[in-house]
């Protein structure tokens, strides 16, 4: 049918080793006859395996066999390929006026390029609605990148290096207050890595039992204490095979955890409770917390050894209040998000709203913003959203900033200067544990003037 010299491998590889791009050709009956290692290198398997195979049996969502019947060229499309998307292009190959097969390539400089490259397009399609990980739920993972919702230098900052590091299976730890959205960070990680489609899983660790943590964890074998269940349990990291594990509040894991802990990201093991012999998983690992787990090491509440495995790469998620450039996409985003599960139309939100959520503080962040969106939709009127429909705590807030403002505005300049200073030199005293003379050379002024002020203001430790 084809003469073996058109499928020669040797001068084939010569030709697309040095390509960017993986390379696949098939004969007339749908039969592999080359494939170039690059792309057995991203398909993760032995070139020899595959050859004289049908190619159906071997690359998912393929249609390369398709385009021998056709005889049409498919170009620059996207193809779902071992948990990602690739670009690939499919054309015929003639011979004569004859088809007698085809050759597909998927598009990519390396392995790295290849998985930055499809962090961005999941990234893109999501964006546009395209896709969603509601198709994925089933994986435990409901978020990804576009629910991080945010404009800011701060934001934006942070949706690159989520990108950048999604494509690895180096661990990851995220930092930030409570409320701040690590587990819509940690999610959008997984939405966007090679892993996908295989399990997310996630863990408080501060929500477990000490005495239970264990076997929560690593699951246990049938009578390996009194109440185990017949046939044994599987935990958390055997369900996360394959996948991402979330380890949430890991400041708040037992040191006697961390130990154990230690082992599975280091040997990749672990002994499930009662058993006697280890076993063998492959999960990507992403904590979490809003704890100094710095100041934790110096108490020896947590290992350093630990710390810096799960430290690898380290992403902030920054407060509200440093963000408040983002809070009207915020508020729009949450108030379409309430009117739809609620039920309820509402038109349009007051200006005073928008005024008064951009001088709140936010301590509880994202969340707390959320909730009060939820009741203000709850309570307020069919035509517009606006304070009166608030929770009470941020109308008196509101109230209270009010009432700053307008103490402010009836002080003297030497007032607000004096009570600037006050605060500024209380504040410096606080950081140098009332070392006064630590404290004067931190502000670049005199031991004699920082006594002076600490007079004149009557400043006690």
């Amino acid at each position: 049918m084809v003469s073996g010299q058109l499928f020669n491998h040797k001068l084939l590889d010569v030709v697309f080793e040095n390509a960017n791009y993986g390379t696949i050709i098939i004969d007339n009956n749908g039969k592999i006859q080359y494939i170039s290692n690059k792309y057995c290198e991203f398909l993760e398997v032995d070139r020899e395996d595959l050859i004289g195979g049908y190619i159906v049996d071997f690359i998912e969502n393929t249609r390369l066999h398709l385009v021998v019947q056709t005889g049409k060229s498919e170009m620059g499309d996207l193809q779902f390929l071992r948990g990602s998307f690739v670009i690939t292009n499919r054309i015929p190959i003639f011979d004569d006026k004859e088809i007698i097969g085809a050759i597909g390539t998927i598009i990519f400089r390396d392995l790295d390029d290849w998985k930055k490259m499809n962090s961005h397009i999941k990234d893109l399609l999501a964006r546009n609605n395209l896709y969603t990980p509601e198709v994925d739920q089933a994986n435990g993972a409901r978020y990804s990148l576009h629910d991080l919702i945010g404009n800011s230098h701060e934001m934006n900052e942070l949706k690159e290096r989520v990108k950048r590091v999604a494509g690895g299976d180096i661990s990851v730890l995220i930092r930030g207050e409570s409320g701040t959205g690590k587990e819509i960070i940690a999610q959008s990680i997984h939405q966007l890595s090679t892993r996908s489609t295989k399990p997310f899983v996630s863990v408080n660790c501060g929500s477990i039992p000490e005495h239970l943590i264990e076997s929560e964890l690593f699951g246990y074998e049938e009578g390996a204490f009194t109440g185990a269940k017949k046939g044994g349990k599987v935990g958390k990291f055997r369900s996360a095979d394959g996948g991402t594990i979330f380890l949430d509040e890991i400041g708040d894991m037992p040191l006697h955890m961390q130990v154990k802990l230690l082992r599975v990201l280091q040997e990749r093991e672990y002994e499930p409770v009662g058993s006697l012999q280890p076993k063998k998983v492959n999960v990507r690992v992403i904590a979490a917390t809003n704890r100094p787990l710095e100041k934790m090491i110096e108490n020896r509440e947590f290992r350093e050894d630990l710390y810096y495995r799960i430290n690898a790469i380290q992403l902030v998620s920054p407060p509200l209040r440093e963000r408040t450039e983002d809070i009207p996409l915020l508020i729009q985003h949450f108030f379409e998000k309430a009117k739809a599960r609620i039920g309820k139309r509402v038109n349009s939100i007051h200006n005073d709203v928008y005024e008064l959520f951009k001088k709140y503080s936010w301590p509880g962040n994202i969340r707390e913003l959320e909730n009060v969106m939820d009741a203000g939709v709850h309570l307020s009127n069919e035509e517009f959203l606006d304070i009166d429909a608030l929770p009470e705590y941020i109308k008196r807030d509101s109230e209270n900033i009010r009432r700053d403002s307008e103490k402010i505005q009836k002080k003297t300049l030497k007032e607000l200067v004096e009570e600037t200073e006050k605060e500024e030199i209380e504040r410096t005293l606080k950081n140098c544990k009332f070392d006064k003379n630590k404290a004067a050379e931190a502000l670049g002024i005199s031991n004699s003037t920082i006594y002076e002020k600490i007079k004149k203001y009557g400043i006690t430790e």
